[in-house]
């Protein structure tokens, strides 16, 4: 029977409601430190989740003045901690999110074959492009990457790493006593990649990943992004709101992963869900509510502005968005974008928009007992809308925990989720295909 995916997402390191730190409950400045998130990654691998998902930012959002007051979530950097997690985890996948715009190609390729070599096989690559203006200004920039060209030059970021890590073959390391010889020099070539955007001699000076390629995760809604996802990736984290909508994405998907010359099975789509786990469907909903009521109405408005690319500040609050941005020439996050203006046509208010944004940046909350929770994923899954669940707890440590010793063992029970690890490497768990080497031999 086929099993759903679930991967355990953190983006704040004291949960995915943005102002989850507020809580009695949150932890403090241990989110800096190694043993909260051993701790957090021992609890995963316990419930057999097949993956933990680190999110990362390379810059502060600090456009607002109230950003730096209330939320400028810094956090640390996701492949520096997923390496120390290698060492005191051996089945759950590591995914750390790291930007093709702004990182070399040559240290990212090495970077994440590194991890899975130190993790035999577990690691995988966030690919994003960095649409946040806080961001580019850290690199030398005034504003954003032109939309089209941050994309562009994304896919051939891609080609380079994915060529980087073929650069040696499987067997090209000899480390033969006898003869003297390290490597079978015949195995190894240089790139020599020249292009629009980048230029790479190559080869890596690591040997390939145990995954041939690390696992790729795209998480871009717009039609740039998806064209991208289609062409490389290998999950696709999704915001869907519906099973309807779940149904209509995968479709989509799937004539453009045909056009790239890949099959529906080659790539995993998971939504992000927001769960909210308690004794009773009250007790649930009053858990999310008080979040709600820890969140300075400022905050609200300044990422609706973020979202929208418009400073929505001077507008009453219970009033409607204004006028957005026309899509085509827009540079932010077009995804975002679309969301604001879908928020737009059901007549949502800033104030009604802000307390969505808030609560895990508008992906659905799923809400309820264990077996209410279990249902909902469920109907999701065997509708077809969904390979699996992107998990966006509201409040760490509490919710990750709860969901691991109280959902899981239910889908368990139906045959939905994986009672054990079967496969020697992530791809393998998810039941991804090795790679083959571009250049020939593997």
């Amino acid at each position: 029977m086929k099993r759903m995916i679930l991967s355990a997402f953190f983006f704040n390191p004291q949960g995915d409601h943005r102002i989850s730190w507020r809580h009695p409950r949150a932890p403090s400045r241990e989110v800096y430190d190694l043993p909260y998130f051993q701790s957090l990654a021992a609890a995963s691998e316990a419930a057999k989740l097949d993956a933990i998902f680190v999110a990362d930012h390379v810059g502060m959002w600090d456009t607002f003045e109230s950003n730096i007051a209330h939320y400028a979530n810094p956090r640390l950097e996701p492949i520096t901690l997923l390496s120390a997690l290698a060492a005191v985890t051996s089945q759950v996948g590591l995914l750390a999110t790291a930007s093709a715009s702004y990182t070399e190609p040559y240290n990212l390729a090495r970077m994440f074959a590194s991890l899975d070599h130190l993790s035999h096989g577990r690691a995988g690559w966030n690919v994003v492009t960095s649409s946040m203006p806080e961001e580019a200004m850290n690199f030398g920039h005034d504003g954003n990457i032109d939309h089209a060209n941050r994309y562009e030059r994304a896919g051939e970021y891609l080609d380079v790493v994915k060529a980087l890590w073929d650069s040696i073959d499987d067997d090209a390391i000899l480390l033969d006593r006898d003869s003297g010889l390290f490597a079978d020099v015949t195995r190894i070539r240089r790139i020599n990649h020249v292009g629009k955007y980048l230029k790479v001699r190559g080869p890596l000076n690591v040997p390939r990943p145990p995954q041939g390629h690390p696992v790729i995760v795209q998480a871009g809604s717009s039609d740039d992004g998806k064209t991208l996802a289609a062409r490389h990736a290998d999950i696709h984290f999704a915001v869907i709101r519906s099973i309807e909508e779940g149904l209509k994405y995968r479709a989509d998907f799937d004539v453009r992963l045909a056009a790239a010359g890949r099959a529906s099975g080659d790539l995993k789509i998971l939504p992000g869900i927001h769960p909210v786990v308690a004794a009773s469907r009250s007790e649930a909903r009053e858990k999310e509510e008080f979040l709600q009521t820890l969140v300075p109405e400022r905050i609200g408005v300044d990422l609706v502005s973020s979202w929208c690319g418009v400073d929505v500040s001077a507008f009453p609050i219970d009033g409607p968005l204004p006028s957005l941005p026309d899509l085509e020439s827009y540079d932010g996050q077009r995804s975002n974008l679309e969301r604001m203006k879908a928020f737009a046509e059901q007549g949502l208010s800033i104030r009604e928009v802000a307390h969505r944004l808030i609560n895990a940046g508008a992906v659905p909350s799923v809400i309820g007992t264990p077996a209410d929770v279990a249902d909902q994923l469920e109907e999701w899954f065997t509708a077809g809308a969904a390979d699996g669940f992107n998990l966006m707890f509201p409040l760490l440590p509490e919710d990750l925990t709860q969901f691991c010793t109280e959902v899981v063992p239910e889908l368990q029970r139906r045959g939905l989720a994986q009672t054990d690890y079967n496969g020697a490497t992530l791809r393998d768990r998810l039941g991804l295909k090795r790679p083959a080497n571009r250049f020939g031999r593997t």
